[in-house]
């Protein structure tokens, strides 16, 4: 039984494209770090990240909850947005130096890489935005403890406002100045870390939660990582997978922007991966083997899903199931009860790589389908880019209680 779980597993990483190296087993510690090779860090890893979380951040919010401080601080950082913005006031004096600490990059962080991944984002944002919302987003479902953290937090009770806040960390992390002083996304970044923690405490206290829940506490630096994964890892190997041209020097200028990102959210360097092959062996182990349905995570992405019918996507509901089935595999199509529209299927199993041969200029033909699947992408774009075109910020706020039953 074992082995059989073992192959299934393998076989669904080949499938979403995370198993692009070697036989994970053995390649990683039981950790699932990386060790003293592999890490940002270049030193071994000690804990297992299952049983970190953010000692810095955690008892500073167990304070700020149980205190009634909440309110005032989402009132207080609305106006605080670009990373060079000075700290509001009306800010508690011990929150407020927590920010003032933390609101930096990491010495080790390379400004040359972060600006060409800037570059390399604002050149392939539509792959982007549509590998992350219809693949990351819909993986995220079937990521059991992910998909329970969202669904009974109180960001679960309203998914159009958690997605757009998920599309605020996606859209400020791509932006073209995002780790300059006049981008958002330092800023974004350590309020997202600040939630994190006050869920770790919230979250515990949910009946519903705990019923379904295999951990204690949730969103460990684990967890993180599994979620990295999900996002930066899936990505890099479906752009090498398409064939869209990837340099070396994009690769690892896209690889440094994560880096910084997952350092922000508060995981320990010496667990972030220092390569890609490094971050596939990693995949391998901690994401792959537990991708499966849960109820909350099939409600989750109906409701993701409906999102979509809110813009014009110029597709099916069908054509939309068999493109989720196309980035992801039928696996997780039939997890997640998509229906199935086979005409739909043959139509994107053969015209999307025909469509991206004509659009990276490495065929002279256009596919009769080119203006569907344009409009299709850039669509999907438009779910993260209407944020910087209305000109208005998707406010980050602290919950205060969890979603109810």
């Amino acid at each position: 039984m074992e082995n059989l779980s073992r192959r299934r597993a393998l076989s669904l990483g080949v499938a979403l494209g995370l198993v692009g190296v070697a036989n994970p087993a053995g390649a990683l510690s039981s950790t699932g770090s990386t060790g003293s090779t592999g890490s940002v860090a270049g030193a071994a890893a000690g804990t297992d990240p299952a049983w970190i979380w953010d000692d810095a951040t955690d008892p500073l919010m167990v304070s700020m909850l149980e205190n009634g401080h909440v309110p005032g601080i989402n009132t207080a950082w609305a106006s605080w947005v670009n990373n060079n913005d000075p700290l509001p006031a009306g800010l508690p004096d011990v929150f407020a130096a927590h920010l003032r600490q933390f609101n930096r990059l990491p010495a080790w962080a390379d400004r040359t890489k972060l600006a060409r991944a800037a570059d390399f984002n604002r050149r392939r944002d539509t792959y982007l935005f549509m590998l992350y919302g219809l693949g990351s987003g819909i993986m995220s479902t079937v990521i059991p403890r992910e998909a329970k953290s969202v669904y009974w937090s109180a960001g679960g009770a309203d998914m159009q406002d958690r997605a757009a806040k998920t599309f605020t960390f996606g859209y400020d992390l791509s932006q073209l100045r995002a780790f300059e002083p006049t981008g958002q996304f330092v800023v974004t970044a350590n309020k997202t870390r600040v939630v994190h923690a006050a869920v770790r405490h919230l979250l515990p206290q949910s009946p519903h939660w705990k019923a379904v829940a295999d951990e204690t506490i949730p969103i460990s630096a684990a967890d993180i990582l599994v979620t990295f994964h999900s996002l930066g890892t899936f990505v890099y190997r479906k752009l090498l997978d398409w064939k869209i041209p990837f340099p070396a020097a994009d690769q690892e200028a896209f690889l440094h922007s994560w880096q910084v990102a997952i350092h922000l959210l508060g995981v320990p360097d010496e667990h972030i991966p220092q390569t890609w092959a490094a971050a596939e062996k990693q995949a391998a182990q901690v994401l792959t083997p537990i991708l499966t349905p849960s109820t909350e995570g099939i409600a989750l992405a109906e409701d993701l899903l409906g999102l979509t019918a809110q813009i014009d996507l110029g597709v099916t509901r069908g054509f939309l199931n068999e493109f989720v089935r196309y980035v992801l595999n039928d696996q997780v199509g039939d997890w997640l009860g998509l229906k199935r529209d086979y005409a739909s299927a043959a139509l994107v199993r053969t015209a999307w790589p025909a469509f991206i041969l004509f659009r990276e200029g490495l065929s002279p033909v256009m596919p009769g389908t080119f203006y569907v699947f344009d409009q299709f992408v850039r669509a999907l774009a438009m779910l993260f880019l209407n944020k910087g075109s209305s000109g208005t910020t998707t406010p980050i706020t602290i919950p205060t209680g969890n979603r109810a039953g």
